[in-house]
């Protein structure tokens, strides 16, 4: 008798785990669909555990929005704001809207039911409530070492999207790229990066939010410049004309953020300016200013950052 009940307790044993097995197995595959695999991401804010591939993804950073355009990846949620025409799709209506890219709209966000919230700098101060709604993520660029930060917040966001290969390529090429232009900003003289809002003027100097300009691409300062805090040095049209550069590289604020005022070209119509080495030989470079200002540091937006500078000392 003792054979018989061992050989049913087997097949009751097999069958519960064939169940079992086949339950796990639907578990699995259902956690896998809802992206329950995470990888642990270390962040300018703390460290948080992200769905890999996640479905909804809301971000307030632009360059973050910007790399994920250049890897293909689908975003839902974007902050109102004046997107340069590389990111002008994100100002329709079929992408949710977040608030603004300092003040997130929470109630906005906790009914999208996001699965991954990045931010940045300007929003940092909400991570807490934000990370209360879901994942969040702050990818801010460091302006003491951009290129490498830069690097770290796209590798990690190749991780996450499963985009690695992609990242990988677009960086080296962005090598590439930096090195060109840093040689031929070797023989291309002095520069000044300032930038106007409402009829004022502020220069940026190496180690600032625009260092890319000196630090990354090698153009030399025209002048010391202090580099503390976002907004730059005030200047007057005295002060361009004795640093004298032979390049200048101009960011209006207003335009850049949709507001009313006097244009960049006008602020810098002035005698003292045009008696300059940049005015003289049209060395004066008006750039895209939502792409500096608002954009920053994005896999495709660097691109376009490096050629204006490029172009601009090899005219």
């Amino acid at each position: 008798m003792k054979k018989p009940l061992k050989s049913g307790l087997m097949v009751v044993t097999a069958a519960v785990s064939m169940l079992a097995m086949s339950a796990c197995g639907q578990q699995t595959d259902a956690a896998a669909g809802a992206g329950a695999e995470t990888i642990s991401v270390e962040h300018a804010s703390g460290t948080t555990d992200v769905p890999v591939n996640p479905e909804t993804v809301y971000t307030f950073d632009l360059g973050v929005l910007d790399s994920l355009t250049a890897l293909g990846v689908e975003v839902d949620g974007v902050p109102e704001a004046v997107f340069p025409e590389s990111l002008a799709q994100y100002g329709e209506d079929s992408y949710t809207k977040i608030g603004s890219m300092k003040e997130p709209d929470f109630e906005a966000i906790s009914e999208g039911a996001p699965d991954l919230i990045i931010i940045s700098g300007r929003t940092a101060e909400a991570y807490g409530e934000l990370s209360k709604i879901a994942p969040t993520i702050d990818l801010s660029v460091d302006a003491a070492a951009p290129v490498e930060s830069f690097k770290e917040v796209s590798t990690t966001l190749g991780e996450i999207f499963g985009k690695e290969t992609e990242v990988e390529e677009k960086l080296s090429a962005l090598d590439t790229k930096i090195e060109d232009t840093k040689a031929a900003a070797a023989d291309a003289g002095t520069g000044l990066v300032l930038m106007t809002s409402g009829g004022e003027m502020t220069a940026y100097g190496a180690g600032s939010r625009f260092g890319i300009v000196h630090d990354v691409l090698g153009v030399q300062p025209a002048a010391e410049v202090k580099s503390e805090g976002p907004h730059g040095e005030a200047i007057s049209h005295e002060f361009i004309a004795e640093t004298n550069p032979d390049h200048l590289f101009v960011i209006d604020r207003d335009s850049a953020v949709g507001e009313s005022g006097e244009a960049a070209t006008a602020v810098l119509d002035n005698e003292l300016v045009n008696g300059t080495k940049a005015a003289k030989n049209d060395s004066i470079t008006y750039l895209d200013s939502a792409s500096w200002y608002l954009v920053g540091y994005g896999l495709n937006n660097t691109d376009a950052m490096i050629s204006a500078v490029q172009a601009a000392i090899t005219k």
